[in-house]
């Protein structure tokens, strides 16, 4: 059994899970007697709850609403929070279950149901077939021939065929139905065989594009029951990581199109909506922020993205304003800062081929240990590279900073700190401020520009930075 968590969707503004039809799902557990049980549904990868009801003397109670459920597959939980077997809901909404917890789950039981029961035998023989094909793995793993592994390997073969061939056939007998949705969201695209690619051989670069094209064949992003399913987000998830070139145009161009098609069906515009937020509002790459943005610009600011709260709608704006000013490839934010005895040090006075900018602080641990590091490759290779580096305090005193300078030798830096009067004028003036630019967060913080101050990377460790200026250096000549 799986152990249920229940987890809160806090990015969108909560609604009922409701549409037009009432819903009475009659339940019989035994031998769960004067206890709580639980309806229970997905929402991508989160499990949640959506309606409780008392079981009585006989085992008996019912979930039932006066507004439909929506669309998707539901679970009943224990009172102990565990998922006890799953169920298809989608418009009939009035049927029962029964099912003895000693015996799960041979002994679920659905009436008034079809597609239940149609999905109750598909599980059950997938079971079996599971089981089948583990200990087959199993096998393989001990074969000692390779004539044996390869009779082992055919029969794990045969058996995945069979369990396709069941999906493919209940998708023919019911084309437009929930079980043959959930069967398209799980199926893969079959790539024609060697004989029938071009030039009648294997061509890894033709596989690529054939199983790119026919990815989403027969899955329907205007179907809001996959969003209530475990299936539909490890599939989003396997075609980005996989088919989607991770550069911003590429990542941009794929989520406009998903967001598109489904503009007419809320639950799932939401649902990409949310989730291509998320992914992108801290991105795992570096340059991935502009999606987000994009985003922002496209979607959060202009209305069409209505059900994030008013509290994450602020938190978005604030952090699309943060990088709005830093994006991979356009020119670095002004800094007029002052160095260590006031005098005036804008970062375009600096003159070379690279700038790396390092926004640290006397004070911070990480930066105690990271800035000695950064001083040691600028004095080993990036001076004699004509690199400048750009160091700016971020906090501490001043007699802090100059300590810390001058007991590290770190010397051949431009260090800069800003005047408390130009932070005021700042913040009268409402003008948004160097860490509000370089979206200063965190200490230490690198960036990288080019001759002409454009941003060439940042946010990376000081050897990624040292392997960036290689590469450039190597492209130019």
């Amino acid at each position: 059994m799986k152990q249920l968590f229940i987890l809160t969707i806090c990015l969108i503004t909560v609604v009922p899970l409701v549409a037009q039809k009432g819903y009475d799902i009659g339940v019989r557990l035994k031998p769960y007697k004067k206890t709580w049980v639980y309806l229970g549904y997905y929402y991508g990868r989160i499990r949640a709850l959506a309606d409780s009801t008392l079981l009585s003397d006989s085992s008996t109670g019912h979930f039932k609403g006066n507004e439909a459920l929506k669309g998707g597959i539901y679970f009943v939980v224990s009172p102990s929070r565990q998922v006890l077997f799953e169920m298809l809901v989608d418009k009939d909404q009035h049927f029962s279950v029964s099912a003895d917890t000693m015996n799960l789950p041979f002994s679920v039981q659905f009436a008034g149901s079809p597609e239940n029961r149609q999905f109750q035998d598909y599980s059950s023989f997938a079971g079996n077939t599971g089981k089948k094909i583990g200990l087959l793995g199993q096998e393989i793993a001990a074969a000692k021939t390779r004539k044996d592994s390869a009779l082992l390997l055919a029969h794990t073969k045969l058996l995945t065929g069979k369990l396709q061939n069941y999906r493919d056939s209940i998708t023919k007998k019911s084309p437009g139905s929930f079980l043959s949705a959930l069967f398209m969201a799980m199926g893969e695209p079959k790539i024609p065989p060697a004989s029938k690619q071009p030039e009648g051989r294997y061509d890894s670069n033709y596989v690529y594009h054939y199983f790119k094209e026919h990815y989403w064949d027969g899955i329907s992003f205007m179907d809001d029951r996959l969003v209530r399913t475990p299936f539909f987000e490890p599939r989003l998830e396997k075609y980005y990581a996989n088919l989607v070139a991770p550069n911003a145009d590429s990542l941009i161009k794929e989520t406009d199109n998903m967001l598109l098609q489904s503009r007419s069906a809320k639950e799932m515009y939401q649902y990409l909506m949310v989730y291509f937020v998320q992914q992108y509002i801290n991105p795992v790459y570096m340059g991935q922020d502009a999606v987000f943005v994009h985003l922002f610009e496209k979607y959060i600011n202009t209305g069409k993205a209505e059900f994030f709260t008013q509290q994450y709608k602020e938190f978005a704006t604030k952090r699309a304003y943060s990088m709005m000013a830093n994006l991979i490839g356009q020119p670095a934010p002004q800094l007029d800062m002052v160095d260590t005895a006031g005098q005036p040090l804008p970062l375009y006075s600096l003159k070379g081929p690279f700038t790396v900018i390092c926004f640290w602080d006397p004070n911070c641990s990480h930066c105690k240990e990271i800035v000695p590091k950064v001083d040691s490759i600028y004095k080993a290779k990036w001076k004699a590279e004509g690199v400048q580096l750009y160091g700016v305090k971020v906090d501490g005193t001043q007699a802090e900073w100059v300590k810390f300078i001058e007991d590290h030798h770190l010397s051949g830096w431009n260090h800069v700190y800003q005047q408390k009067v130009k932070e005021e004028e700042e913040i009268r003036e409402k003008r948004a401020g160097f860490r509000q630019l370089y979206d200063v967060y965190q200490t230490p913080l690198l960036y990288l520009l080019d001759s002409n101050k454009r941003i060439i990377a940042k946010k990376l460790g000081y050897l990624q930075i040292d392997e960036v200026i290689k590469a450039k250096m190597q492209a130019s000549k």
